[in-house]
């Protein structure tokens, strides 16, 4: 009979302790009626949490955003802690632009992969190239630089070009190198179906006849989730280098307005009337993806300011909801130290 106070008190603790870690978890984890997609939840009559008016205040944002625009806007956006997305016309088909490069960087990383494990035939990231001036098209500000007979690059090199300042025969040349194909085929596998590279940069002739490169908000940062999540390049190390390289800081609209030395992992793209841009923002523990796609922008400024302005709501939405409501936590702290307190006394 002696040992079943220290049991008894053993065993308040332990159950004290999980009430704290609930507290926690409940503070960290989305609310039922909020669950990502829909996989699991159950609607409740719980008042919403702060964080939930934060994700309302965003959405209602980016509604006004898409709402007053000279034009056609898709939005998407995708917490990459919990799932939940906001959406605009996040299923229509837009043109890419160079947003597309994406797919080409990603598909280059894939093949290295695939050479690693052995596979014949792949890109290497080490393959060499000799410049050739013949292949030269316009808005190739580094290649148009290169010695003919005499600059040799890597296919890491060419995608730098191509990241760093959107150098469109970089681009090409790595489209031939790893085939176009080859990058549906990845899309496709990834349950991508609207996303489509169907001609080279520049090749004004093939988006006459329909062959724009395309694709939608909502795939692409599901794209931009996977590649987040390690889904396609399952090699740590190929993923960290991936998403390094596509974080060169570059001149675009999602990084515009935010705080120096934020991480964003993106590629912008522009032609006549269309401007996007898609990429992960690495806001403190609170990552998110986001795609901003536009056509028929009778003001092409506007649409930059617009993509911005986005990121700008966005960020301020995911660095406030993880922070946590430190008066509302430490009431629940001290409510449970009383009861805790109390228990110990009998």
């Amino acid at each position: 009979m002696k040992k079943a106070v220290p049991i008894l008190e053993t065993a308040t603790v332990a159950i004290t302790l999980a009430l704290v870690s609930g507290i926690f978890a409940q503070i960290k984890a989305p609310s039922p009626q909020s669950s990502p997609r829909g996989r699991g939840g159950i609607e409740t009559e719980s008042a919403p949490t702060s964080g939930d008016l934060f994700w309302k205040k965003l959405d209602d944002r980016v509604g006004e955003i898409v709402g007053r625009f000279d034009g056609v806007m898709g939005v998407a956006i995708v917490d990459l802690t919990d799932g939940r997305t906001i959406s605009r016309n996040a299923d229509h088909v837009f043109s890419t632009a160079s947003s597309i490069k994406i797919a080409i960087l990603l598909e280059l990383y894939h093949q290295e992969q695939g050479a690693r494990d052995g596979a014949q035939g792949k890109a290497r990231l080490n393959d060499v190239y000799d410049f050739d001036p013949k292949v030269l098209v316009d808005f190739s500000a580094i290649m148009a630089g290169l010695t003919p007979g005499v600059t040799k690059v890597t296919n890491r090199d060419l995608a730098q070009f191509m990241v760093a300042v959107s150098d469109n025969t970089a681009a090409n040349i790595l489209i031939d190198r790893v085939g176009m194909q080859n990058v549906n085929a990845t899309l496709r596998n990834l349950g991508l179906t609207k996303t489509m590279l169907r001609r080279k940069m520049m090749d004004f002739a093939a988006a006459k006849r329909g062959d724009e490169n395309v694709s939608t908000p909502q795939e692409m940062a599901r794209l931009l989730e996977a590649i987040y999540k390690g889904k396609l390049l399952l090699k740590k190390e190929l993923n960290e280098q991936f998403v390094k390289q596509l974080s060169t800081l570059k001149e675009s609209y999602i990084p515009h307005d935010l705080p120096p030395g934020v991480q964003v992992a993106n590629k912008p793209g522009n032609l006549q009337n269309v401007r996007t841009d898609s990429g992960i923002v690495f806001a403190k523990d609170r990552p998110f993806a986001m795609s901003v796609m536009t056509s028929n922008a009778r003001d092409e400024r506007a649409a930059e300011r617009a993509i911005s302005e986005i990121a700008l709501e966005a960020y301020r939405c995911f660095e406030t909801r993880n922070k946590v409501p430190i008066s509302d936590l430490h009431n629940r702290i001290d409510s449970i130290t009383f009861v805790f307190k109390q228990t110990i006394k009998r």
